[in-house]
């Protein structure tokens, strides 16, 4: 889930909307013998290639690498689980399932945010599930969270800065340029200044789940597993431009797509940037805190 705006002074669809490394091959062993001059020889070549294959990451703009702790083959079949299995029934019909058992047809705001938050949370555990479970035997999920040793240049602190501000100035224009040939909308969604205004318990869990949860379970899906398997296939560019198709598209919402990839875009260059899944997931983070912020001034 991402928190945006479309044109300047209006809100993209918030959550509310929502509910309804790098391992080298062992080498085969050669035979040792006393005699054996093909081992002196062939070992120091081998030290040559491992320390190339750790070096080239650094080289270009992208970091990411190309050994992968998933099947290239596997990469759509694993997505279209998560989508239809996990994102659309939990993420978009979560508060279908509320109000059957509240007998609602409308449940009131703090029940809204606290759904929200109990269904991100189920949609985070099942897709990290999902991710473990695909892994090839040699990788863990909890070292394809450790970030490669990169040069300081590659600071994912710096990348967050830049991406941050970046992504602001980007999602401006567009919205000065939205207003200009569509009209001015809403100044905010009305829903999520409901739930923001109605109680303390409704405002914080709802920053829990855009300011924590969402990004952490978008940045991981969506640049974390769809954007480093396909960049382990095809050019840095297409990849970043597919899987930020596939983000925005994931959102259901066609008035804002353009304004959800250019996100997704800043999102993923930040990532094969940095090679630091941290980068994309502030950036996220703090985006979606300031379009909370705006909604909630307004």
């Amino acid at each position: 889930m991402i928190l945006a705006r479309c044109p300047i002074s209006s809100l993209l669809q918030a959550s509310s909307a929502k509910f309804g490394g790098d391992f080298n091959k062992l080498l085969s062993p050669l035979p040792l013998s006393r005699n054996n001059a093909v081992s002196s020889i062939v070992f120091p070549k081998c030290r040559c290639l491992k320390n190339d294959i750790t070096e080239k990451p650094s080289k270009g703009f992208s970091v990411l690498a190309s050994d992968i702790p998933w099947e290239s083959g596997s990469t759509w079949s694993t997505m279209a689980f998560y989508i239809f299995n996990l994102h659309i029934p939990l993420g978009y019909g979560g508060l279908s399932i509320v109000a059957y058992i509240l007998h609602q047809p409308v449940p009131d705001p703090q029940t809204q945010a606290l759904s929200l938050l109990v269904f991100q949370i189920l949609e985070l555990c099942g897709a990290l599930f999902l991710l473990s479970r695909t892994m090839k035997p040699e990788h863990d999920l909890v070292n394809f969270f450790k970030a490669n040793k990169l040069p300081k240049e590659r600071n994912w602190l710096l990348a967050s800065a830049l991406g941050f501000g970046v992504l602001t100035l980007l999602i401006v224009l567009t919205s000065l340029a939205a207003d200009r040939l569509f009209g001015a909308k809403a100044a905010s969604n009305p829903v999520v200044k409901e739930i923001l205004l109605s109680s303390d318990i409704s405002r914080t869990a709802l920053a829990i789940v855009n300011c924590l949860i969402a990004p952490l379970l978008e940045e991981t899906i969506y640049r974390g597993f769809l954007l480093t398997s396909l960049a382990s296939t095809m050019n840095v560019q297409h990849a970043v431009v597919i899987s930020s198709a596939i983000f925005s598209a994931a959102h259901f919402s066609v008035d804002n797509f353009l304004q959800l990839f250019i996100i997704g875009c800043v999102l993923g260059c930040s990532y094969c940037w940095s090679g630091n899944l941290s980068s994309s997931i502030a950036i996220h983070s703090l985006y979606n805190a300031l379009i909370l912020m705006i909604t909630f001034l307004s």
